[in-house]
């Protein structure tokens, strides 16, 4: 898809690490010009206390062969975006996709605790984390948008709608983020659709972020000795493969008949045909509803 996105703007909001870092990469390589967007930076780490940076993610995106623009911002701050978008207008004078990737709460949602037993004001910075960055960046940023017809954009959340819909995720705030951002996809959908524009919600499947593999121990050259701690981790893939799922999507000319679904990186794969870094199709939402789920033993063959 090398150049197939060539005199595009791209806002990529929450970018400093994980799939935003590597939609960004992969924006890039295909030619978009790419605005990376976090709270993290080299004279600055955010609530999350982590050594990736915005500017990392910009230097990672030349090393592509890309253009990226890194812009501290803290979405929850409405002023703060609204500049970022007046920038964008005033160097570029469009945006053709955004991706709204902000999430942030890796460290703040817990696994156990029941609604009442965690901390309220806690959970209430999950959803504002994961919802409300989300409006306030649509909001400022929709109207560049629909200047021109064919924008996207892309919510990046956890879960299918049809998975999270019979499946309780985790617990209640990480359970209402993730589902809230899908549906907030469907309702721009049908916002956007009369000014000739896309909105969908896109899930990766197990990803092995740049966290992910720091909790098993390992890093992405040897992800493989995370499985005998868990094997189901077999099916898991790069950040890369939503990257290249973001790329096909915006690059598709015909990408309406999306227009408020709900998508997977590896459900996307078997129709663009795009692969992996490792050159396969890992397929995780398939595996965990007919292996995982079913308490069948890992074997990620077939699912690959």
């Amino acid at each position: 898809m090398s150049e197939s996105l060539s005199g595009k703007v791209a806002l990529v909001a929450g970018a400093t690490r994980g799939a935003g870092r590597a939609i960004a990469v992969e924006l890039g390589a295909a030619g978009a010009t790419v605005y990376v967007t976090g709270r993290s930076t080299r004279g600055r780490r955010s609530e999350i206390d982590r050594s990736e940076t915005i500017e990392e993610t910009a230097e990672l995106v030349a090393a592509a062969g890309g253009e990226a623009i890194p812009v501290q911002v803290d979405h929850l701050e409405s002023d703060q975006v609204k500049a970022l978008v007046e920038r964008i207008d005033r160097e570029r004078g469009r945006l053709d996709v955004l991706v709204n990737n902000i999430w942030g709460g890796e460290k703040l949602f817990s696994w156990d605790q029941r609604l009442w037993e965690h901390s309220l004001d806690t959970g209430l910075h999950i959803l504002r984390l994961a919802i409300d960055t989300h409006i306030v960046t649509s909001h400022h940023a929709l109207p560049l948008m629909i200047r021109n017809p064919g924008g996207l954009v892309v919510e990046i959340t956890d879960g299918t709608a049809e998975y999270n819909a019979e499946n309780y995720r985790v617990s209640f705030f990480y359970d209402l983020a993730k589902t809230s951002v899908i549906r907030m996809a469907f309702a721009q959908a049908k916002e956007l659709a009369p000014h000739g524009a896309t909105a969908v919600a896109l899930t990766p499947g197990w990803m092995r972020s740049e966290i992910m593999l720091d909790n098993f121990g390992v890093a992405e050259a040897n992800w493989r000795d995370a499985l005998s701690v868990e094997p189901h981790f077999a099916i898991s893939e790069t950040p890369a493969y939503t990257g290249r799922a973001v790329v096909a999507l915006a690059a598709d000319p015909d990408v309406a008949r999306w227009n408020g679904a709900s998508l997977s990186s590896g459900g996307l794969a078997q129709v663009y045909g795009f692969t992996d870094l490792d050159g396969s199709r890992p397929d995780a939402w398939r595996y965990l509803v007919e292996v995982q789920d079913q308490g069948r033993a890992a074997d990620p063959t077939g699912y690959r």
